[in-house]
């Protein structure tokens, strides 16, 4: 959009010398300060808004420095009589150092901000249109405005809500020592609450806009009602659902107004679905804010797509605004996330988030997207080789690694988590590479990474649920060995590909199969820690859904525009017979069976469960282990899918998460021993053997009989005696068809011997 811009041009006091001073300096009493002004010729967004010069003054690039400001003055007389009705009331004081953000204090709204490099800084804002829609620039002082490295100002009237800011900053250019300093660019605050940028999620016609930082002093507190309450549900029995928010609304078969189609409000839609199933917390791919059309500023081989998952951070304290309904912006965005964890926290469900502190959306060196933290302070914030002509260091492999264990950065991390669990009030974060952050500010890993240990003990999270993805891109590979101080959970890597290994028919791994689903006390037996500190799963958001696991032997990710390069090759899958969709009834009945194999591995397990959005209907991204790109049927759930499969997939893996809940047998506060189980088997080293039985005790008879075979021929298996007084059950029976696979009250008369068919899996309960 071409807009009108004008800009009045304060002469600087005869005492200054230094023309890039700030025009006015402040003492400690309110002046007018450094200040830029432009009205916007129309109320359309046009993404950037840049202060300009008048176009007859272009052309005199050749006039010496006092020929300009003789020009300046001139301009000044001429325009002076138009532009000062336009000039709002802005009166500015030095500011306070903290808090670090935008804050509102007795006399307005203090600004400030961290950059220990930093020679010069700028806070651009841009007023409402209530209040006639212009942009203002203030040059900070350093010898007013900055405290230590922190550079702070305080504006008085100004609006409480609806102004966006950001942050132009300079400093050395010296790229070899670190420094990215680019006084061009617009930079969004770190700790700013809320983001203003594009108010609807993939809106190409946008693609380009540029994001600010924004606040909402206006809005009243939350209620979250009188009587609401936290879930507070225990590590070891919770069943966690990762879900995507759009993914799981936005496609069509939601049967939801398009408004809240892909929003917070459609995941509160939905809850139903969720108590159904039966999950009791959900774990969401990031909802900070990002990016989605990062891919499309440049040409590049992935230029088509869209980043749907999210794992790209703007900001580390800002809702994703266009998660908002309707394209209602950041403040809706900050109201119906809070009116969805409510939602699903009085429905007995928790919320975990997904965090990213690993890397942020700024890219590598070659093709940066500066939007904060680089222009900031690039040496601060990340990680560099000064051997390295200060490259980057990338053990994020998305081209760069946050600084954690800085200490202004750990205090980012920090302050940031405390605000999700005080304004949001979250029930704990899954941390994406987690090992990023157990790595020195050179990158060494570290056995006791302050960032780690300081979550650990803060006492705003102590009510938290902490996992961590135990590696990254840079090998530092930490199942069950990464630094916990007796609280943090892990991704259990290990169990996924144990499990896949069994199931599939892979030779030598029934004793490896017996120590992951006895909770795997090989890794996490040391000293306090439980079997809940093992997250088991099969499937997660990266990788083969569970319908792909069992139909493709091959990742097929040409979608993705990287030549099928990208994404696992490791995926330890089977097609059980033909690669892909296929109409054959004897492949199709087997992948069934092996679906319902591997969730009630899953679901008898020791540890805490997780399983991924889609996989109760049995979701198909045809083959794509990588497709966080895809904002379409890929990734969207299938509500239609669901209803066709509701009386036999959904039924089975609803009603086995549901008796994992009511059986504590698999709900352990301590490792199993001798009298908990008994392992029906004598024939451990034997490398051909794929059948193990077992029975778990729970002490008063009510023992459960599990057999898996993963043979292809069927194994006689002879049934021990039940307890005394009691009989065998069948509860479940993964070869037969629905309803008779799974009865939760189970199926009488079951003695001697037990025919397992090939591919199966059988559970048995001792009742009177």
């Amino acid at each position: 959009m071409q807009s009108t811009m004008h800009r009045l041009l304060l002469p600087p006091p005869p005492t200054l010398s230094n023309f890039n001073r700030p025009f006015f300096t402040p003492s400690n009493t309110s002046s007018l300060m450094g200040v830029k002004w432009s009205r916007k010729a129309s109320s359309e967004n046009s993404g950037w808004r840049f202060l300009s010069k008048a176009g007859d003054r272009r052309r005199r690039k050749k006039l010496n420095v006092f020929a300009r400001r003789a020009e300046e003055q001139r301009l000044i007389e001429e325009e002076s009589s138009q532009m000062l009705e336009t000039i709002p009331s802005i009166r500015v004081s030095p500011g306070l150092a903290h808090p670090l953000g935008a804050s509102e204090v007795e006399t307005g709204i203090n600004f400030a901000i961290f950059s220990q490099h930093a020679s010069a800084v700028t806070l651009r804002l841009i007023l409402p249109e209530s209040v006639d829609a212009g942009t203002i620039e203030l040059a900070l002082d350093p010898r007013i405005n900055r405290t230590g490295d922190i550079w702070h100002i305080c504006v008085e009237d100004l609006p409480r809500s609806g102004v966006q800011y950001g942050y132009c900053i300079d400093g050395p250019q010296s790229w070899n020592k670190g420094h990215r300093f680019d006084s061009r660019n617009v930079l969004i605050d770190p700790y700013a609450k809320l983001i203003e940028g594009r108010r609807l999620f993939g809106d190409v016609s946008n693609r380009m806009c540029t994001f600010y930082g924004t606040y909402d002093f206006d809005s009243l507190p939350f209620d979250w009602g009188d009587n609401y309450e936290l879930p507070n549900i225990p590590e070891k029995d919770l069943v966690i659902y990762e879900m995507n928010v759009r993914a799981f609304t936005a496609g069509e078969s939601s049967g939801l107004d398009p408004d809240i189609r892909g929003s917070y409000l459609g995941v509160i839609e939905k809850i139903p679905h969720l108590l159904e199933l039966g999950i009791n917390a959900v774990e969401f791919l990031p909802i900070f804010e990002f990016d989605e059309l990062e891919f499309q500023r440049r040409p590049n081989p992935r230029d088509h797509m869209i980043n749907t998952w999210g794992y790209s951070t703007i900001n580390f304290f800002a809702p994703m605004s266009r998660y908002a309904s309707a394209g209602g912006g950041p403040v809706n965005a900050s109201r119906e996330f809070k009116e969805m964890v409510k939602a699903l926290h009085d429905a007995g469900i928790e919320v975990i988030l997904d965090v990213v502190y690993n890397h942020t959306n700024e890219a590598d060196d070659k093709n940066p997207y500066t939007t904060s933290f680089r222009g900031i302070d690039n040496k601060v914030y990340y990680m560099v080789d000064l051997d390295n002509n200060a490259q980057l260091l990338n053990y994020s492999g998305c081209g760069n690694t946050l600084n954690c264990n800085h200490p202004v950065v750990m205090e980012l991390v920090l302050d940031s988590l405390r605000h999700w669990v005080t304004e949001y009030h979250v029930d704990g974060f899954r941390f994406d590479l987690a090992s990023v952050l157990c790595r020195g500010t050179d990158g060494t890993p570290l056995d006791a990474p302050p960032v780690i240990r300081a979550i650990a003990k803060d006492s705003v999270l102590s009510r938290c649920k902490l996992i961590s993805e135990p590696w990254d891109c840079g090998g530092l590979y930490l199942v069950g060995k990464f630094p916990n101080w007796d609280r943090w959970a892990e991704w259990n890597g290990m169990y996924r590909d144990d499990i896949r290994r069994f199931i599939k028919g892979d030779a030598g791994m029934k004793g490896k199969f017996a120590s992951r689903v006895s909770g795997s006390a090989d890794l996490y037996m040391v000293n306090k820690r439980k079997p809940y500190h093992s997250v088991n799963f099969v499937i997660a958001h990266d990788g083969f859904t569970l319908h792909d696991l069992v139909s493709y032997n091959n990742k097929h990710n040409d979608a993705n525009g990287e030549g099928g390069n990208d994404g696992s090759n490791d995926n330890f899958s089977w097609n059980c017979g033909a690669e892909g969709e296929t109409s054959v009834a004897n492949i199709k009945a087997l992948r069934s069976r092996q679906m319902k194999n591997f969730h009630l591995a899953l679901m008898i397990s020791q540890g805490t469960p997780m399983m991924l959005m889609g996989d109760e209907y049995g979701h198909t991204r045809y083959g794509n282990n990588n497709s966080y790109g895809h904002d379409t049927a890929i990734n969207h759930f299938q509500w239609r899918q669901l209803e066709a499969r509701k009386d036999d997939h959904f039924r089975f893996f609803s009603e086995l998460i549901k008796y994992r809940l009511g059986h504590h047998h698999f709900r352990r506060e301590h490792f199993i021993g001798k009298k908990d189980v008994t392992w029906h088997e004598d024939n451990w080293d034997n490398y051909e053997s794929k059948f193990l039985a077992f029975t778990l005790h729970d002490g008063n008879g009510g023992d459960i009989y599990l057999a898996f075979n993963a043979h292809h021929y069927s194994i006689e298996a002879a049934l021990p005696l039940p307890p005394k007084n009691r009989q065998w059950y069948r509860v479940v029976d993964t070869n037969l068809e629905s309803p008779s696979d799974c009865v939760l009250d189970g199926v009488p008369g079951i003695s001697g011997i037990y025919n397992v068919a090939p591919y199966s899996a059988i559970l048995l309960e001792a009742k009177e």
